[in-house]
C-alpha cells in the first residue's frame, strides 16, 4: 500500500513544476473556451482567474515541498 500510496505524493520541486505545467496547459484551454463563451471583457477576466488559480496552486505545492523536506514529515 505505501509503494502505491508514493505514486500519489509529491516530494520533489520538480514533480511540483511538472503538475504546474499540466495544471496551466489545462487553465489555458479552459481560459480559451471562457473568451468563445463570453466575448469581452469578462471572457478575459475569466481566462485570467483561470491562469491566477494555477499561480496560487504552484506556490502552495512548492511551500508544502519546502516545509515537508525543512522539517521531515515522515
Amino acid at each position: 500500500m505505501k509503494k502505491i500510496m508514493r505514486l500519489f505524493t509529491i516530494k520533489t520541486k520538480f514533480e511540483v513544476f511538472m503538475i504546474t505545467y499540466a495544471l496551466g496547459l489545462g487553465a489555458v484551454k479552459r481560459g480559451e473556451e471562457y473568451m468563445l463563451q463570453y466575448p469581452g471583457n469578462i471572457g478575459k477576466v475569466f481566462f485570467l482567474l483561470c491562469t491566477a488559480a494555477v499561480f496560487i496552486a504552484g506556490a502552495k505545492m512548492l511551500e508544502a515541498v519546502e516545509l515537508d523536506t525543512a522539517f521531515g514529515a515522515d
